[in-house]
């Protein structure tokens, strides 16, 4: 199996209202979030590409258009717009215009990680 990821990056604020008041999530605040995408085949295409790389620009679009310096809360339109959900969201808004769309992971901070791989 063959495999590429590619690493993407917006700013974006969140508030998880679902938390006790006290929790610091419960709080506004905001993350640098990394978005990564896998891609995978068996084969390779006849360029020798899982898939080009210029194929993920509407990725790199949507979330410039959509998500950076916005409030996640009211792009998404729930008040539980975790890194979870959101691995969810990319993976799924991928997967249908990129079949190769194995896993989508995202960050918040340079050590927190979740993935979302069907």
């Amino acid at each position: 199996m063959f495999r590429i990821t590619k690493e993407f990056h917006f700013s974006a604020s969140h508030q998880l209202c679902q938390l006790p008041a006290n929790h610091q999530c419960a709080r506004l605040h905001g993350h640098n979030y990394i978005v990564v995408v896998e891609l995978a085949a068996a084969t390779l295409n006849a360029f020798g590409f899982v898939r080009d790389y210029h194929d993920l620009a509407p990725l790199k679009r949507y979330l410039d258009d959509h998500f950076d310096h916005r409030h996640l809360n009211d792009v998404l339109g729930h008040d539980g717009v975790t890194s979870e959900v959101l691995a969810q969201h990319f993976h799924d808004w991928c997967k249908a215009l990129l079949p190769e769309t194995v896993a989508v992971r995202v960050s918040e901070t340079p050590k927190t990680w979740a993935e979302y791989r069907p």
